[in-house]
């Protein structure tokens, strides 16, 4: 048990977590991103409000949802711990550094990406998702999401705070990708092209899509 402890506590150990957790935070994002895209039908909300119900109701994702809240905040402490070791280990700066010849700027920046993320989160949350299981728990209602959707991204400001969200999602995952399968010790001479690409393609496409929500509601092209 202690030797299971202090591999978990030890650098490698928190990466292995924050890894695993960020897999995990992905598979979410998939499913998310799908859900919000039902609104590209255009049908008046129709076929979202039907994914966001199903997403709001069903009992195994409702489940899901408490491990995904578990995920998000031990993902985050593992993240800031890794950068506090580091810091701690190296804590005065070379002469001269040579990071940025071995490395890209947003992988050394993942734990300001990731805090500026958090905090984009938690506004999105607070304007949709906390709100409507409070509607849910205290009424038992849900919440008409589609509609606050088009009412919030009629504001120019809560639109490029949502695409400024997206673009830092990008940063995130551009690394965050290809570094979860190295750090699982998944990475093989064979496939890491292929998780490469993957990775690129992935960090490239779902934050696109969820960027161009807020925009085309925005510029009226989804709407009632």
């Amino acid at each position: 048990m202690n030797g299971f402890r202090g591999f978990l506590t030890s650098s490698i150990g928190r990466k292995v977590v924050i890894a695993a957790t960020g897999l995990f935070l992905i598979s979410f994002l998939i499913v998310h991103c799908g859900v919000n895209a039902l609104i590209f039908f255009n049908d008046g909300g129709e076929t979202f409000n039907i994914g966001a119900h199903f997403m709001g109701t069903n009992p195994v994702i409702r489940t899901i949802e408490i491990f995904l809240i578990i995920g998000f905040l031990v993902h985050i402490i593992q993240g800031l711990m890794i950068w506090w070791q580091n810091k701690k280990a190296r804590p005065v700066g070379y002469a001269i550094s040579k990071s940025s010849q071995n490395s890209t700027w947003y992988s050394r920046s993942m734990v300001l990406l990731g805090t500026l993320l958090l905090l984009f989160l938690i506004i999105h949350t607070s304007n949709f998702w906390i709100p409507n299981r409070t509607n849910q728990f205290v009424h038992g209602e849900e919440l008409p999401l589609y509609e606050m959707m088009l009412e919030k991204f009629q504001n120019p400001l809560q639109v490029l705070l949502y695409v400024f969200g997206c673009f830092l999602l990008f940063w995130h995952l551009l690394h965050g990708f290809k570094s979860a399968f190295q750090s699982l010790g998944m990475n093989h001479q064979k496939y890491n092209s292929l998780i490469l690409f993957s990775g690129t393609v992935f960090s490239y496409v779902v934050p696109f899509i969820m960027a161009m929500m807020p925009v085309c509601i925005y510029l009226g092209w989804i709407g009632e």
